[in-house]
């Protein structure tokens, strides 16, 4: 079993800078959860009441965080390696922070505001000196976001930490506030309560732990009139967001995307990571039989490496065929729901067979971490902030020319779909909120380009189930999105792409989409409260559609208790109206580094048509309705209201109609 230790340091009373209210109970707090609720091996405290530090490593040492103090502790504590690779070490700072010449410092209770550099400890050596302990999964929870006078100073986290984990208390252009009525940081109030969570809602993972904290923290500071507050995380390697935080609350599913990275580091021959990620499925879990096999299949592979080719070949199984082996079942059943259950006509649409065949064999999955960023607006469209976000990201190649970009979007236990009562323009009816879970799924940043379809196509010309043509679109260009595609034509393009790269790849499902336009925010948009020309491409000059005063094209009596006078949405600002796509990546992207969400083109779903929301089932797969060929479309268009555009927005169409040309595109998922 791993161990974890902790380090906890707080500051309320400083001799250069005006005093703090609650950092110092926040790191008692944390302290306390570590020691008692958590059981952690050790806990050291660092705080100007706290008790002298235990002399475990030698000579005691003073726990009143000075610069001194702090700096011989980590010097002599951190001397030598004294803890194993799948042990974890955390680092926990509540207090005041700057950023001085491109670098994070957290300032101890002396330090010179006007002389940082030499006065304060840079985030950079503090995880340089922690990292000497031996354990590999290091872990920085930094509340050091605050300023002179209250915890509202500028964030840090712009200095990002290799090689580790860094959880930072608002985005690096945000501030951070503490809640007089909880006596607590916002940031900290919350991850106790992440923490402290147990079951399936657990937050034993980093990503677990991130979604989490995204969601709570903001909810919480717009409960107490505090001005948003999103704690950001950084994870290096990109693989450690799936790494066990704590054991004890780890259930078999947090498990899984370990075992898969395992398997894909063996099959990539990179026994040395695949060994490591076995032995933290084993540290959390001891009796696991895929671990304690895996771990003995790298071993016999080691040997093997270093004896002749005849010993080699006296191997009982290829790291391939034993991830075939070990696949989990229900990936066969999930794949079964989603291609044949919800195809509808699968017999004359021919997409079952790629989908139903889950004996596809999947080439590794080789992602990579990219930070981008992210704008929010106000609710008149003004810039609110503009963040810095790590996303996991992909390249699908088709030729040797094109390939499709993918974002990784992580699996979420509780998700809640639809739009709250108080939702501007909201159709009641088909949008009451539901919690669904949604797994770990890529979605491609993009709708699907003119220029993918039409390398699809060359590269596999042979139907499956019918006919494509090579410019389905009214608005041509390369980068512009094909958009006059029926839903038939959609999964056609997906059975041929999956032949074309084995991989499974699929329209989203309703839930699916909805995860991904959202990416953890609970607004209207993902933007904010409201919509701007500067944001998307949308009809902003008033009416539903260019004018018209119903929800479509052909008035609905379903949509007529919704009317669209205004082009603007909320307190927004009036838009205009650009009459044609534009191409992708003409906007900014959400949090997940997706594109154009909101407007453009419309977007098909895997989905058939429920009126209400309360039917789609909670595993986030898509809704079956066998006798109806009417699916789902999301997202809005260049000609629809920006009330159309909302992430809860939800419309429909016949799987075969054509009728919209120009307005329905889509984008793709693939199943990892």
């Amino acid at each position: 079993m791993s161990e974890n230790w902790a380090i906890c340091i707080g500051i309320n009373r400083y001799d250069n800078l005006r005093p703090l209210e609650y950092a110092q109970q926040d790191a008692q707090a944390i302290s306390e959860f570590f020691s008692h609720a958590a059981h952690f091996k050790q806990v050291y405290h660092l705080a100007e009441d706290a008790p002298p530090l235990t002399s475990d490593f030698g000579s005691p040492l003073q726990s009143r965080p000075t610069f001194g103090n702090l700096m011989r502790f980590l010097r002599v504590r951190f001397d030598e390696r004294f803890l194993r690779p799948s042990d974890n070490l955390w680092f926990f700072f509540a207090g005041h922070g700057r950023r001085e010449k491109d670098q994070d410092y957290l300032l101890p209770i002396d330090a010179d505001p006007g002389n940082v550099e030499e006065t304060a400890i840079s985030v950079r050596h503090v995880t340089e000196r922690l990292k000497r302990s031996g354990a590999s999964n290091v872990i920085l929870l930094l509340d050091a976001c605050r300023n002179e006078g209250a915890r509202s100073g500028e964030g840090l986290g712009l200095d990002r930490q290799q090689g580790a984990v860094t959880i930072c208390s608002c985005s690096p252009s945000e501030f951070s506030y503490e809640i007089a009525e909880l006596r607590h940081g916002a940031f900290t109030y919350e991850l106790l309560e992440g923490l402290g969570m147990e079951g399936q809602q657990n937050c034993a993972t980093v990503e677990k732990l991130d979604n989490y904290l995204k969601f709570a923290v903001p909810d919480l500071c717009r409960k107490y009139g505090k001005p948003r507050q999103t704690p950001s995380t950084f994870v290096e390697p990109l693989s450690k967001r799936h790494f066990i935080l704590l054991p004890a609350l780890a259930t078999p599913d947090d498990l899984e995307p370990l075992k898969l990275e395992a398997l894909e580091a063996e099959a990539n021959d990179n026994l040395a990571e695949a060994e490591q990620l076995w032995w933290r499925v084993n540290a959390v879990a001891p009796t696991d039989a895929q671990a304690r096999e895996g771990i003995r299949r790298i071993t016999l592979k080691g040997k093997l490496d270093r004896s002749d080719d005849d010993a080699r070949a006296a191997v009982p199984h290829s790291p391939l065929t034993q991830r075939e082996e070990l696949a989990p079942v229900n990936i066969s059943r999930r794949l079964l729901l989603y291609g044949a259950g919800a195809a509808g006509a699968v017999a004359a649409v021919g997409v079952g067979a790629f989908l139903i065949d889950t004996r596809m064999k999947q080439r590794p999955l080789l992602t990579r971490g990219e930070t981008i960023p992210v704008t929010t607006v106000d609710e008149k469209g003004e810039l609110l902030d503009t963040s810095w976000e790590s996303v996991e990201t992909f390249a699908q190649t088709v030729d040797k020319d094109n390939a499709i970009e993918f974002s990784v979007i992580p699996a979420l236990r509780s998700f809640t779909m639809g739009s709250p009562e108080d939702e501007m323009l909201r159709v009641s009816k088909f949008e009451r909120q539901i919690d669904v879970s949604v797994s770990r799924i890529a979605i491609s940043r993009t709708t699907i380009t003119q220029r993918i379809w039409r390398a699809v196509l060359d590269a596999h010309p042979q139907q499956i189930g019918m006919a494509l043509s090579p410019t389905p679109s009214s608005f041509p260009g390369d980068e512009r999105p094909v958009e006059t595609i029926t839903w038939r034509q959609a999964t056609e393009f997906c059975a041929r792409l999956s032949r074309l790269t084995d991989r499974v790849i699929r329209l989203p499902s309703e839930a699916e989409w909805e995860r991904a336009c959202r990416a953890g925010t609970i607004t209207a948009f993902h933007f904010g409260p409201t919509l701007t020309p500067e944001l998307a491409n949308y009809c902003g000059t008033g009416g539903a559609v260019c004018g018209s005063s119903f929800g479509r094209d052909v008035a609905r009596p379903d949509y007529a208790e919704v009317t669209y006078p205004q082009g603007s949405y909320a307190k927004g600002p009036t838009g205009t109206f650009y009459g044609s796509t534009k191409p992708v990546r003409s906007f900014p992207p959400n949090r997940f580094g997706l594109f154009e969400m909101h407007g453009n083109v419309w977007e098909h779903c895997l989905d058939n048509w429920s009126e209400a929301l309360t039917a789609l089932p909670r595993d986030g797969s898509p809704f079956v309705d066998r006798s109806s060929t009417v699916r789902v479309l999301r997202g809005g268009s260049f000609s629809h209201n920006p009330a159309l555009c909302r992430s809860a927005y939800r419309d429909w169409m016949e799987e075969t109609l054509t009728g919209w040309e120009g307005r329905v595109g889509f984008r793709v998922a693939c199943v990892i």
